[in-house]
């Protein structure tokens, strides 16, 4: 039918897409006049004003103070009201959930950390997912209603072929075959889970050491070894979700690891893994060994060895650079990225000198010579990547003015 919202060229949508043009602008500079949303829309002063009226008739603009120190009549600023929407993110590992809330402008207004020791079944999951989003909701001073949409991040996928978690094996309680359904019967907001390294990815795209490119690998390296594919600008998942398991990748130097998914372990894992660097640190003969979680122990170690120049530390991040770059190469060679952005502590504690030697290594083994660089976003980078998810979907929904 002529003139419904969703019909192209009608004036209802081509205001939605001024009005979608200046929210974004908005977002990316902060307060605005009405004057400078004109110029950078290429809108006339009588049509922004108008715009401008319209968004904060809809709630979504608020006016906030005057531009100052410049010549002539101070000009009213207009910024995103940071009340239109709220978007929730939650990053699950086995020892403990940690939530977070943010505004529609991305500011987080609230988070919790939930330890969850045990073994918990697919009930008390339910239970641990609401208890720390409530969490984060309540520091936030808003309720559970307040949330447009949450994002959830696990080890792991979730197959979309048949609704259970794979490539997971560490996470109790996450198996159940109803536990999706259990988790959308308890939480009133629409709900998607997503690959924690994926996550990563779309933290470093958005706010990190991605920005502004389409194809690249993240590595990841913490707690397990993992990788996120963005081809085109997208996520590449794969069939059952498990594009990057790349721990799971046979590689030269380890023996073959057969029936990966019971061991929860793979050749590249073994190889290059964070637990594999204490292991290498006492076969080198390091004496101080740091005691912990083996995630810790290794970035301690990778951040000493970084600041070797010669000796039993540097020999141990020589091998582990190319222990690292033996199965980068498999993964350029087929995927012939832009660019590789290594993550996660047992990388970023390496800094720049493990990135050269990567760097140095992989051009060796690899026909393909992607850039590489060290993840910018290292605070809760999954946390921040499901808020970003969480946040995208939710501007789509709240900033379409057509309907």
């Amino acid at each position: 039918m002529a003139g419904t919202a969703g019909t192209p060229g009608t004036p209802r949508v081509l205001r939605a897409m001024n009005d979608r043009a200046a929210l974004d602008l908005l977002l990316e500079h902060g307060p605005l006049s009405r004057t400078r949303i004109g110029k950078l829309t290429g809108l006339s002063k009588p049509t922004a004003s108008q715009l401008l009226a319209r968004l904060e008739a809809a709630g979504l603009v608020l006016a906030t103070g005057t531009s100052e120190g410049r010549p002539g009549p101070s000009a009213q600023l207009y910024e995103i009201n940071p009340a239109a929407a709220y978007a929730a993110g939650l990053d699950v590992t086995p020892e403990r959930i940690h939530a977070a809330v943010a505004d529609i402008t991305g500011r987080t207004v609230g988070a919790c950390e939930l330890p969850t020791p045990g073994r918990p079944s697919a009930k008390s999951v339910v239970g641990q997912v609401t208890d720390a989003l409530d969490g984060a909701v309540k520091a936030a001073g808003l309720t559970r209603d307040d949330v447009h949409r949450l994002v959830i991040g696990t080890p792991g996928a979730f197959d979309p072929n048949t609704g259970r978690l794979r490539y997971a094996s560490h996470l109790p309680g996450w198996h159940a075959p109803a536990l999706l359904e259990e988790l959308a019967a308890a939480l009133p907001m629409p709900a998607e889970y997503e690959n924690d390294v994926n996550l990563v990815a779309v933290a470093e795209q958005r706010l990190g050491a991605a920005r502004g490119h389409e194809d690249f690998v993240l590595l990841w390296n913490e707690g397990g070894l993992g990788a996120a594919l963005v081809l085109g600008g997208r996520l590449h998942r794969g069939w059952t979700g498990g594009a990057g398991e790349v721990g799971f990748l046979p590689v030269p130097g380890t023996p073959l690891v057969r029936q990966v998914t019971r061991a929860n372990s793979g050749g590249y894992q073994e190889l290059a893994g964070s637990q594999a660097i204490p292991r290498l640190a006492r076969e080198l003969g390091i004496a101080e060994i740091p005691t912990g979680p083996y995630a810790e122990v290794a970035a301690a170690l990778v951040a000493r060895a970084a600041e070797a120049d010669e000796g039993l530390h540097r020999q141990l991040l020589e091998t582990y650079a190319t222990r690292l770059a033996t199965g980068l190469a498999s993964l350029v060679s087929v995927l012939d990225p832009e660019l590789v952005v290594l993550s996660g502590a047992s990388l970023t504690a390496g800094g720049e000198v493990l990135r050269a030697l990567v760097q140095a290594e992989l051009e060796e083994l690899a026909a393909a010579r992607p850039r590489l660089v060290v993840g910018a976003v290292t605070e809760h980078p999954v946390l921040r990547g499901a808020l970003e998810s969480a946040l995208a979907a939710t501007r789509d929904e709240v900033f379409d003015t057509s309907r």
